[in-house]
């Protein structure tokens, strides 16, 4: 049973790497054809979430190739590289969100960027909840963690769908910056609370 939980943990990181590739290369396409800073950050987002995804499938491929202290002092070093992950992606965002308040950069509007960011908060919770309900299962807190940055890539989504919404619908560029600050702060946290907790809580 344990060992069909590993198979299906190492299955969802390769879907998880597959499609955030795949995102990551419309989202940049989508962002340089609007001018849209918003669009190619996002790209950049599932980029590293694909690297989050890479880490999965090293760690899973050991599974029953070592000794339980080994296995376990990888998986705190897994849990430890998704940690670095959300810190590399929340300094991007806050630096991209800033960035385009002080400046006023304003993107084009885009349908394709609004189609790929429903698209992403459609995927993102699924995702989230089957590697989460499974890493509590097998008891991998890295697992856990690579779910919580999952769920974060879903807010990221929410807070694009809102920015592109309000710009494509009213002209309103400010609201894609300011939520963008606010994912931030759960970017920082939960990548804190990965890097120095025993066990990584539930969202």
């Amino acid at each position: 049973m344990e060992s069909n939980l590993h198979r299906k943990a190492l299955f969802l990181s390769y879907i998880t790497v597959g499609y955030n590739i795949a995102e990551c290369l419309v989202s940049i396409l989508a962002g340089v054809m609007a001018s849209s800073i918003a669009l190619i950050g996002f790209g950049l987002d599932s980029l590293v979430e694909s690297l989050s995804g890479s880490v999965m499938i090293w760690r899973f491929r050991q599974h029953g190739k070592m000794s339980e202290e080994e296995e376990e002092d990888l998986e705190k070093k897994a849990a430890r590289m998704i940690a670095v992950t959300f810190f590399i992606l929340g300094a991007y965002v806050l630096y991209e969100s800033v960035k385009k308040m002080i400046v006023h950069e304003v993107p084009h509007p885009s349908l394709l960027g609004i189609v790929i960011a429903f698209v992403s908060l459609i995927t993102m919770p699924v995702l989230f909840y089957f590697k989460y309900k499974i890493g509590k299962k097998i008891g991998s807190r890295s697992l856990v963690a690579d779910s919580k940055q999952t769920l974060a890539c879903m807010f990221l989504s929410a807070a694009l769908l809102i920015g592109l919404g309000l710009n494509y619908l009213f002209g309103i560029w400010q609201a894609d910056p300011i939520v963008g600050l606010v994912i931030v702060i759960f970017l920082f946290k939960e990548g804190y609370e990965t890097w120095k907790e025993d066990e990584v809580c539930s969202c």
